[in-house]
């Protein structure tokens, strides 16, 4: 029997998801969860084998969650299941030790296949974007770009984002500065823009 924590901030989709998954005579979800920081305390927890985890989650991101269960709980394989099917989202998901990729429209029994395979030890990814992925260059930006550009997205000025992430203003200017040259963008919002685009953010 394999064992699966499922990471869903939306109760139908989740809800759909355990009932499927439990129609398969080798499949158990054992925990589910509905925001991202609950992810890695769950699985020290229930001890899953699989993982299936949404990217954007309240709390702390599916990839995020990807590199602390390969750091706390090795055992446990990690599948991103996402609507966003973005090149960036997917190098930084493999980067961050997950050991499957696969956007929502896939056929449900395509994700218990890819749960057995997991399990069993292989990687599993999306086809179609593993070809986009190979089109699309990896992420310029440094992990405090990437915060900082984010953190432009909804128009904060300077100063906003600042007090958000604890900088100074000249420090926030200077890593959008770069981000901006990295994207080769004209500003921070044709940068964030960019970047969110690429799944870079």
């Amino acid at each position: 029997m394999i064992r699966v924590l499922l990471a869903e901030d939306q109760a139908m989709m989740r809800g759909a998801l355990a009932v499927l998954l439990a129609l398969e005579d080798d499949l158990d979800v054992v925990a589910e969860v509905d925001e991202g920081t609950a992810i890695v305390p769950t699985a020290l927890e229930s001890r899953p084998d699989v993982a299936l985890l949404d990217i954007e989650l309240p709390g702390t991101s599916g990839i995020e969650a990807a590199e602390r269960l390969r750091e706390e709980l090795p055992t446990c394989r990690v599948v991103i299941v996402t609507t966003f099917g973005r090149p960036g989202y997917l190098q930084r998901a493999m980067a961050a030790g997950a050991a499957g990729f696969l956007v929502k429209d896939g056929p449900v029994e395509g994700l218990a296949d890819a749960i057995r395979r997991v399990a069993a030890g292989e990687t599993v990814i999306d086809p179609e974007l593993v070809g986009r992925a190979l089109r699309v260059p990896v992420s310029p930006l440094t992990p405090r770009e990437r915060d900082v550009l984010a953190a432009a997205e909804d128009g904060s000025t300077v100063a906003d984002i600042a007090s958000r992430l604890h900088l100074s203003a000249a420090t926030v200017r200077n890593y959008l500065s770069d981000a901006i040259g990295k994207t080769g963008t004209r500003n921070k919002t044709e940068a964030a823009l960019l970047a969110r685009q690429n799944g870079w953010l």
